[in-house]
């Protein structure tokens, strides 16, 4: 089989990402405890010059390459341009915890690095098989970053039920496209949809195959009722850990969803529109009314999470370009707020400290005025709150579903919304109305305090000004 070396063009990112992880990892085998800065300031120019590469490439062409397996479109542009800015702040947060607690060494970065190749080949999957490896290689990325502190038996604890419960989701999707195959005789994106519109009526072997598949993407999601992970992870991962999963992956599920519902499985799109809903008002429920009885902040924000990707597949649900724009801005906005939470943790912790109960919240405004105010700017769009841009993000979503005339779906959203508003309000009720467990002063690194200050900016600035990337998802689909 011959491939022409032109064709390698458009996987330019993916190669240097690649490249990069694999020059970091042996980098780091010769350096000295004092000189492991090297890894991350390598870490952050590798993601920083693929941000520059990717974003170049959203006023090309669409052009699927070696033979048909992948795909470069204005859509996986925009989408890694946003993991690899996400992944650079998580990149970021992370460093002063990793030190604090003796674990800075240059494998967090590598398996970021990895896990981040593993989304940008989902993002630009245009083959069954593709989607699959894609999902193996960030899946098992994360599995042993989560583990990643090995002395912390929380961290292995979770790193196991993420394991087990993780092979178990990709079984099923991986037999919902072996089923897919079997019918279509394909496992190209193009040549299945084509198969599916040919056929009068669907088969029971496609019925099974799409069942499969939505439990698969709904694991990788979190949706109810296949979240029983999100919340023992979120908690027992390490922060910085906490902070990647809970970000940059939700961008590259959504665009597995798009690539595996709406461009191979559209002719089917009024029965995983049904399954879909079902999903989306659960985590709705139980996303947001458990996250009320949590009193630890990395489980309520998991069920937040959980919460968020109801939201999320309403934009998928109303199956229009309106509805998928909605979605991929909901997607990466969501990104942005998350890290900022998770950040949040990471800036009042210290060694020996997690700062992960709602109580360490407490009096914030007397011991940092300026992070209670990014804090209190996080919430807010969490909860929906103009002018943030999580307002918007909700917004946005609701208006496509209403516009397919689902008015009682996006009433049940802005009903479980006021309640979801409680706990983001009673954080900000705790940091300023409260008395400080402790009158310790906060001492951010340098870097910490940027990127917790440009992330709630961005947040604030994105929502007075939304229009910017709402048009740019918009027309990266057209």
């Amino acid at each position: 089989m011959n491939i022409a070396l032109s064709e390698f063009a458009p996987l330019s990112t993916e190669i240097f990402v690649l490249t990069m992880a694999c020059i970091i990892l042996i980098v780091d085998v010769f350096l000295s405890e004092q000189h492991r800065i090297v890894s991350y300031v390598l870490s952050l120019a590798t993601l920083l010059v693929a941000a520059l590469i990717s974003g170049s490439m959203l006023d090309n062409e669409t052009a699927v390459v070696l033979n048909g397996t992948f795909v470069s479109d204005p859509m996986a542009a925009l989408l890694k341009t946003s993991i690899f800015l996400i992944t650079f702040g998580v990149f970021m947060y992370s460093r002063a915890y990793l030190v604090a607690r003796g674990i800075f060494s240059g494998e967090y970065y590598v398996l970021g690095l990895f896990a981040v190749l593993g989304m940008m080949v989902l993002v630009s999957a245009h083959n069954l098989l593709t989607i699959y490896l894609g999902l193996e290689l960030l899946s098992l990325s994360l599995y042993a970053l989560v583990a990643f502190n090995r002395d912390s038996a929380d961290a292995s604890e979770a790193a196991m039920k993420y394991f087990v419960l993780g092979a178990l989701a990709s079984g099923m999707l991986l037999y919902g496209i072996s089923m897919l195959y079997g019918s279509t005789g394909s496992l190209d994106i193009a040549e299945i949809t084509t198969a599916i519109s040919a056929s009068d009526e669907m088969g029971i072997i496609q019925i099974f195959a799409l069942c499969f598949i939505v439990v698969g993407l709904a694991f990788k999601f979190g949706a109810v009722p296949f979240h029983m992970w999100v919340p023992d992870v979120y908690h027992g991962a390490p922060t910085p850990v906490t902070l990647f999963i809970g970000s940059a992956p939700k961008i590259a599920a959504f665009a597995m969803a798009l690539r595996l519902l709406e461009q191979t499985l559209g002719g089917l799109s009024a029965d995983w529109q049904d399954m879909l809903t079902i999903l989306a008002v659960l985590s709705l429920a139980i996303g947001n009314v458990i996250a009320i009885a949590q009193s630890n902040i990395k489980r309520m924000l998991a069920y937040s999470t959980i919460s968020h990707v109801g939201f999320l597949l309403l934009g998928l649900i109303a199956g229009t370009d309106e509805g998928y724009s909605a979605a991929m801005f909901y997607a990466i906005t969501y990104a942005l707020m998350a890290i900022g939470g998770f950040g949040m943790i990471i800036l009042l912790s210290r060694a020996g400290f997690e700062a992960d109960r709602l109580d360490d919240f407490k009096g914030l405004n007397e011991r940092s005025p300026w992070f209670a105010l990014m804090m209190l700017i996080l919430m807010f769009s969490m909860a929906g709150v103009p002018p943030t841009v999580g307002f918007y993000a909700k917004l946005s979503v609701l208006q496509a579903v209403i516009h397919v005339d689902m008015v009682w779906l996006a009433v049940t959203a802005v009903f479980f919304s006021i309640i979801g508003a409680f706990y983001y309000i009673r954080v900000i009720k705790l940091m300023y109305f409260d008395e400080p467990e402790t009158a310790e002063p906060l001492r951010p690194s340098t870097d910490l305090q940027i990127v917790m200050s440009l992330n709630g900016l961005a947040v604030l600035g994105l929502g007075v000004f939304p229009g910017g990337l709402l048009t740019l998802c918009a027309a990266v689909l057209a």
